[in-house]
C-alpha cells in the first residue's frame, strides 16, 4: 500500500524547522518534512525553531521563526521591539551580531557569485568607518501614513501602515524632525532627508491635499568637499559611504592625468567630480544621467572642472553615439535592477576601455552583468563589500573589471 503523501504545509501552520543556509533577502533556507523549501525570517543558520507559516506557492513557503529552540552563538536581543515577526519589514538581521550580519552578507555575495557568474571568489563584507552599533545611520527614511494621518512604517511583505515611535536605525538628524509624533492628514507619505555634513535637513510631503519640500536641496560632505544634491535625489544613505566609495572607485581604476573617464549613472555627479580631479585638465570626464533633478545638480558640482561634462538622456542611447569615444576608464553605478544589456555591450565593444568600476547594491543583479562582461573577455579583479545598510540584507558592492586586448 502506497503511504499518503506528507500534507504540504498551509498559511498559519506551525512547524519545527532546522534552518540551512542565508538566502539572497534577508531569508535562511530549511525544509519540512513534506518536502517544499521554505524561506524563513528571524532565524539564523543552524538554529532549530518553531516557525509560522505566511505564504505557500507550488514550489515554496514562507515562514517567520516564532520560537527560537536551539538559538546560534551568533543571536543577540533585536535592539528595536519593531523587529521581529509580524513587524516591521525594514531590518532583516538586528536578531544577529554585527560581524555574524557580515558573514551573512558576504555569503550570499558568494552564492551569486557562484550560481550566476560562475566565479568562486572569497568575499569580506567591510564596516563602514566609525560604525561601532549599526544604529542611527539612515539619512533617508520615508514613512508611509494612515488614512488617519499617522506616520509609521509598513510591515514587513505588506502594505499595512505599523505606528511606531523611533527608528532606530534612523540618523539622529531624522529622528528630530519627529515625524512619527505628529499628524499628517492628507498625506500619502512623509519623506525625511538629512546632510550630516551641513546639518540640512528636508521634508518630502506626498498626497492629495499636502505636498512639497523644503529646503529643495542638500549640501552633502564627501571626499573633501561639499556637493549639492536635490532633496529627492539620489545620494548614498550611510553617512560614510559616498566618501568610501568615492576613495575605493579612485583605487579599482587608478586614473592617470589624461585618461578618458565615463561615469554612468552619474547621478550627483560624486565619482564624475573625483575623477575629474585626477584625470586633470589634460584629461575628460563624460558623466551619464536620465534622472532630470540630478543632471542640474551634477553640472552645478562639476562647474569648476569644465573638462567635465555631463549628459541627459538613455546610457544605452548616449553611449552608442558617441560618449564612449577614446573612453578608457568607466564606473557604473546602475539602479536595483543593474546594467542594461545594451550598455553592457557597448561598454564591453571594441574601444581604449581597459577598466571598469561597477557599484550595485543587488549581488544577484551584479553577478549576472559580471558573467556577460566575462563572456566578452573582461576579467573580475578584485571585489569589495561595504555594510553600507546595517541591520538590513542590503550590501554595497564593488567590482572591478579588467581586459588585455
Amino acid at each position: 500500500m502506497t503511504p499518503p503523501k506528507p500534507r504540504l504545509p498551509e498559511p498559519g501552520d506551525v512547524v519545527e524547522l532546522t534552518v540551512g543556509e542565508v538566502a539572497n533577502g534577508g531569508w535562511c533556507v530549511a525544509r519540512t518534512d513534506a518536502g517544499p523549501v521554505v524561506f524563513v525570517r528571524h532565524a539564523l543558520p543552524g538554529e532549530r525553531v518553531r516557525a509560522v507559516i505566511t505564504q505557500t506557492t507550488s514550489r515554496f513557503a514562507r515562514a517567520d521563526a516564532a520560537q527560537i529552540l536551539d538559538a546560534s552563538a551568533d543571536r543577540i536581543p533585536p535592539p528595536c521591539p519593531y523587529a521581529r515577526p509580524g513587524g516591521c519589514g525594514g531590518c532583516d538581521w538586528q536578531h544577529a551580531a554585527l560581524p555574524a550580519q557580515r558573514a551573512l552578507k558576504a555569503a550570499v555575495i558568494g552564492q551569486q557569485l557562484r550560481r550566476i557568474a560562475g566565479i568562486d571568489r572569497d568575499v569580506t563584507v567591510e564596516p563602514m568607518p566609525g560604525d561601532e552599533t549599526g544604529l542611527g545611520w539612515r539619512t533617508r527614511v520615508k514613512f508611509a501614513v494612515t488614512r488617519g494621518g499617522a506616520a509609521g512604517l509598513r510591515r514587513h511583505r505588506s502594505h499595512e501602515v505599523m505606528e511606531i515611535g523611533d527608528c532606530l536605525i534612523a540618523h539622529p538628524l531624522v529622528e528630530t524632525a519627529a515625524v512619527t509624533g505628529r499628524r499628517w492628514p492628507g498625506a500619502a507619505s512623509v519623506e525625511v532627508a538629512v546632510a550630516p555634513g551641513s546639518g540640512e535637513r528636508a521634508l518630502v510631503v506626498s498626497g492629495r491635499k499636502a505636498a512639497g519640500h523644503d529646503p529643495a536641496h542638500l549640501r552633502q560632505r564627501a571626499a573633501g568637499r561639499d556637493w549639492r544634491v536635490s532633496a529627492t535625489g539620489f545620494w548614498q544613505v550611510h553617512p560614510a559611504a559616498a566618501d568610501t566609495l568615492a576613495a575605493a572607485v579612485l583605487d579599482a581604476l587608478r586614473p592617470r592625468p589624461g585618461d578618458v573617464a565615463l561615469d554612468v549613472y552619474c547621478g550627483a555627479g560624486l565619482f564624475a567630480g573625483v575623477l575629474a580631479d585626477a584625470v586633470g585638465p589634460s584629461g575628460t570626464v563624460i558623466g551619464i544621467e536620465a534622472d532630470a533633478a540630478a543632471v542640474p545638480d551634477a553640472r552645478h558640482n562639476l562647474r569648476g572642472t569644465p573638462w567635465a561634462r555631463v549628459y541627459r538622456g538613455d546610457a544605452a542611447a548616449l553611449l552608442e553615439r558617441s560618449a564612449r569615444e577614446g573612453a578608457t576608464l568607466a564606473v557604473v553605478d546602475p539602479p536595483r535592477t543593474g546594467l542594461d544589456r545594451k550598455v553592457v555591450d557597448l561598454l564591453s565593444g571594441p574601444g581604449q576601455l581597459r577598466r571598469i568600476a561597477y557599484v550595485s547594491c543587488d549581488p544577484a543583479t551584479l553577478a549576472r552583468d559580471i558573467g556577460v562582461f566575462g563572456a566578452s573577455g573582461w576579467e573580475l579583479e578584485a571585489l569589495r563589500a561595504f555594510d553600507a545598510f546595517p541591520m538590513t540584507h542590503h550590501v554595497e558592492c564593488l567590482a572591478t573589471l579588467t581586459r588585455d586586448w
